[in-house]
């Protein structure tokens, strides 16, 4: 997994400071919130590099046959994954070769009388006789149109030799729009879902997968990987786990916060937050930087972390975060706890505060309608996700050395 920052990636702009960067990630996180707010309504396991881009991580895989190396945004609120495609009616710039599956030996289409076409949320048919189309539009006003395939994907994997996997099915995308056009070759949907890229690979990874999100302001040259399978358990000493909820017609994972902890000083979440089915009701999220609350619970949040504080306020220079201070070396700020359902999971200041100028740090929380425990407050932790036992574990680690 690569952050789109790291001069590991194609994507990677030296000219660009870090506080650039952040600005960029803390609008991308805001406007995210609209995808969520609009869609109310073995041994040799496969492997992917990741790394992070600004406030997203992108995965290095390989589509085609002779295959071509590709970068997608790991995105745990999406269904489908899809890529740029040739030829390209509406495309974004990207600085790597845009797959042309003309010149693939394995690529596919697939028709419109299949199950696999109906089975696709946002395809259609011109036709009869047409190739099955997909359309997917995202709350920032991104989106992919083109035709639903089978191709060839290769992955590195734990043991060094490459995984294939063979027909996969993929968006090949030929008009299409990514609000933030740094952002890789398109996107990789690891939601709930018949396509969704965990369970296309099948039951040889037992519906696990993990990820280790290194910090958004690590150095630049640092990755590290997301895993399936065996390779993908998340167990041992300091391993909290807690259930894994899903609303019928969304694929989003659902968590059930019961409190949140500043320091000894305890916020019962209660029935601010709806429930899934009487249960889950934060979306854990892969692809949104910040953590997004009920107002309510924001409020309180913000109050006590302002009343245990003890450092001088400041401003966010981008006007989007509120709570602020002004620091000279490492913030003293409490450790807040988020209290899942049999987790009490851990956040200290990097995964709580955000440094968005020279001496000037942020409370990385937000208000919002819909409630996201965000990429920002799970970095530096393995993150496993279980979805036979429908569980997702959480452990401390250090994701720059995994």
């Amino acid at each position: 997994m690569i952050h789109r920052d790291s001069s590991k990636s194609p994507f990677y702009n030296s000219t660009e400071t870090q506080f650039q960067r952040i600005a960029n990630a803390l609008i991308r996180s805001i406007i995210r919130v609209n995808h969520f707010n609009k869609s109310f309504v073995s041994a040799n396991t496969p492997q992917a590099p990741v790394t992070s881009a600004q406030g997203e991580y992108l995965m290095s895989y390989s589509v085609g046959t002779p295959p071509l190396q590709v970068y997608g945004i790991i995105d745990t609120g999406s269904e489908i994954t899809w890529l740029q495609c040739q030829p390209c009616q509406t495309c974004f710039k990207q600085i790597s070769p845009i797959f042309d599956p003309s010149k693939s030996k394995t690529y596919e289409t697939i028709g419109c009388t299949t199950d696999t076409c109906r089975s696709v949320l946002g395809s259609s048919c011109p036709s009869r006789t047409s190739n099955c189309k997909y359309t997917i539009r995202y709350g920032d006003g991104s989106y992919s149109q083109g035709d639903l395939s089978f191709e060839t994907l290769t992955l590195a994997s734990t043991n060094g030799s490459p995984v294939k996997i063979p027909r996969f099915e993929i968006g090949c995308g030929h008009r299409n729009y990514l609000y933030f056009k740094r952002g890789g070759c398109g996107i990789v949907g690891l939601a709930r879902a018949p396509v969704s890229f965990v369970n296309q690979l099948g039951p040889s990874i037992g519906g696990k997968f993990s990820y280790c999100l290194v910090p958004i302001l690590s150095p630049t040259s640092t990755s590290s990987k997301l895993n399936f399978g065996n390779a993908a358990v998340v167990s041992g000493r300091g391993t909290v786990s807690t259930p894994l909820y899903s609303r019928f017609g969304e694929p989003f994972y659902y968590l059930n916060l019961e409190a949140i902890s500043v320091g000894s000083n305890r916020i019962e979440v209660g029935s601010s937050l709806p429930r899934a089915g009487g249960k889950g009701n934060i979306i854990i999220d892969s692809g949104t930087t910040l953590t997004f609350l009920p107002n309510d619970v924001y409020s309180k949040l913000e109050s006590t972390v302002a009343r245990v504080v003890k450092m001088q306020p400041a401003k966010d220079p981008s006007q989007m975060l509120s709570l602020c201070y002004k620091v000279y070396d490492r913030p003293y700020v409490p450790v807040i706890t988020a209290h899942f359902t049999g987790a009490d999971v851990i956040l200290y200041d990097s995964n709580t505060f955000l440094k968005v100028a020279d001496g000037v740090v942020c409370l990385a929380f937000l208000p919002s309608h819909r409630a996201i425990f965000g990429n920002l407050a799970q970095q530096n932790m393995l993150v496993g996700y279980d979805l036979q036992k429908n569980t997702v574990s959480f452990k401390l680690a250090d994701c720059t050395k995994q």
